[in-house]
């Protein structure tokens, strides 16, 4: 008997209730997710499971390469375009497919992805990396919670932005420009911006505006997928082809229809009103900048300018840590808030709110938009209260990332429960939803 036939054989208990066939596929899946395990905690190659592995790997189909660490996804695919949709379907249910196959697919997109190593990372293996578990996010989200996931890998991409050399990297243009911007690189940056110049400065500031304006993309969109306010017939439509109204044109003319010929001789074209009365609203949007609060401080930043840019609503932003600025005046420019914000230190949220409550005029029409994890000053709470009574909207916002996931005050989430102004926690998406609701 063979190195390979041991391990193979070997591996795990067997059961004399499954079939011979059954058995021989849990013991190579078996085989695989011990290489893996080996890996992952060890590093170095076992020889006896790596021969296992390629042996495994050959018997059902598969090239060699899917068990090289090295090799990332992108060019495993060019290599062999015949794995793409396989991998694409690792999320969906275990029963389809050969489960050996699937399990030695499996652990190649985990190595790729969570084999970080120590040490130093360069830019490019940053780049690689992200695409690795971009793989890995599409190809397993579906099996388990995608914020989880999402979660695990937001926390490897941290570790690895804070083992580069980012300053040297950023001092060479070339280099730079190859980063792929995300939340944990961003972090880095807005940290260390007041220590850099000239290039590296130039690269920072090149990096936060490209990921900037991604991220509003992105928003932009949820934020136009509903409209803000009922139709104002008083508003003559605008005669353009976008919204030329076909079906009522068609109806309304359907008495100049000419049987002889068949044709439909059109008198008057009929256009869609799209004008939409709004009712003029102050939003005033309050951002704890503490370091814990980096991706919820970007992503409501970026939304406050989208807001901002809408007809009738009157924007004002204030960020606070221990002191608070009022960023209003860039707040159509989320790239220059971002630059102006010191990230890090305590927090104290009556000093924002001594800024806010004065923006309050018009408690009716004013809603206020609180971004913290309110771990912060019991005073604040008074505050609320205060804002609550007054008649105005207020909305307080745990956690509004990628993710979904951050940790808030209990002791506030009750409190604020109790008030009648529960704490959204959750995807961005939940706060548009509220703001499209309170603006309509």
């Amino acid at each position: 008997m063979n190195e390979t036939e041991q391990v193979t054989t070997t591996a795990g208990p067997e059961t004399t209730d499954a079939a011979p066939g059954d058995r021989t596929a849990e013991n190579r899946r078996q085989v695989l997710y011990w290489r893996l395990l080996a890996r992952l905690f060890d590093g170095e190659e076992q020889p006896a499971l790596e021969s296992a592995g390629v042996a495994i790997a050959e018997d059902v189909g598969l090239p060699p390469a899917v068990l090289d660490p090295g090799l990332s996804m992108d060019n495993l695919v060019q290599r062999f375009p015949e794995l793409a949709e396989e991998l694409a379907g690792l999320g969906g249910p275990e029963g389809e497919g050969d489960p050996v196959r699937r399990a030695a697919l499996v652990t190649k997109l985990l190595l790729n992805t969570f084999a970080t190593g120590t040490g130093s990372v360069t830019a490019g293996q940053l780049s690689d990396w992200q695409r690795d578990a971009d793989w890995c996010r599409r190809a397993l989200a579906g099996g388990q919670d995608p914020g989880e996931l999402s979660g695990y890998l937001t926390r490897l991409e941290g570790d690895l932005v804070k083992r580069m050399r980012l300053r040297e990297v950023l001092a060479d243009p070339a280099r730079a420009r190859a980063l792929t911007p995300s939340m944990s690189l961003i972090e880095q940056l807005l940290h260390d911006k007041d220590n850099l110049s000239g290039v590296a400065l130039a690269s920072a500031k090149g990096l936060i505006r490209r990921f900037v304006d991604e991220v509003a993309e992105v928003l932009r969109t949820q934020v136009e997928k509903t409209s803000v306010g009922s139709i104002d017939r008083s508003v003559p439509p605008k005669r353009v082809f976008r919204n030329l109204d076909i079906q009522r044109t068609v109806w309304k003319n359907l008495t100049h229809y000419n049987p002889e010929d068949r044709r439909l001789y059109v008198d008057r074209l009929y256009y869609r009103h799209t004008a939409r009365r709004t009712t003029p609203a102050r939003l005033v949007v309050v951002v704890d900048q503490s370091g814990s609060m980096v991706d919820s401080m970007v992503n409501c930043t970026i939304l406050a300018s989208i807001f901002a840019g809408l007809p009738k609503v009157d924007v004002h932003l204030v960020a606070y840590d221990t002191r608070a600025l009022d960023l209003t005046p860039w707040v159509h420019d989320p790239f220059e808030v971002l630059l102006r914000t010191r990230l890090g230190g305590g927090t104290d949220g009556t000093a924002a709110m001594a800024l806010a409550r004065p923006k309050i005029a018009d408690p009716d029409n004013t809603v206020l938009v609180w971004i913290s994890d309110f771990y912060d000053n019991p005073a604040l709470m008074d505050d609320f209260r205060s804002v609550h009574r007054s008649g105005a909207r207020l909305i307080p916002v745990g956690s509004v990332n990628s993710s979904g996931r951050g940790s808030v005050n209990p002791t506030f989430r009750q409190r604020l429960k109790e008030q009648g102004t529960p704490v959204i926690s959750g995807h961005i998406r939940k706060l548009v939803f509220e703001l499209k609701n309170f603006l309509a």
